[in-house]
């Protein structure tokens, strides 16, 4: 008999890139069962997530130094590097005991959807609503904001 898993953690963020939403789903469906290999597949999810903010995706470490030398907000790097830090731990042995309290890894299906939020969907609707704007008045934008050469 097949018992269908039932999970409180949130679903994914609509623009989670499609690559990531396995792993998401994947940690999802086994958190109840086993936190830590639900941290070892968010942590892959942050990973391939890289690649969607301009990344190489080898290194999440030098990936996230990148992205705080591109200006990348202290909130979103925090949030990067809880993940990674809370998935390394899970495969590594480390300070962080995952089965003490298994809501450190409740919180990494939060982070992820935050970063997405933040990386991906609010530049998107900023730039879709900026496109609709008459050219115009974008030209006029460009024109003010245009540096002195």
């Amino acid at each position: 008999m097949v018992v269908p898993s039932h999970t409180i953690m949130p679903v994914h963020h609509v623009d989670l890139p499609p690559n990531c939403r396995p792993d998401y789903n994947e940690a999802r469906s086994i958190f109840g069962v086993s936190p830590k290999a639900a941290a070892a597949l968010l942590r892959l999810c942050i990973q391939k997530l890289m690649v969607s903010l301009g990344q190489s995706g080898e290194n999440i470490n030098a990936d996230i130094k990148a992205l705080v030398a591109a200006g990348l907000p202290v909130q979103v790097q925090q949030a990067l590097d809880a993940c990674r830090v809370i998935g390394n731990n899970a495969v590594h042995p480390g300070e962080i005991m995952i089965d003490e309290d298994p809501s450190i890894v409740a919180s990494m299906f939060e982070m992820i959807n935050f970063v997405v939020d933040d990386r991906i969907t609010r530049p998107r609707q900023v730039a879709e609503l900026y496109g609709r704007l008459p050219e115009g008045a974008r030209a006029a934008v460009e024109k003010r904001d245009k540096k002195d050469a």
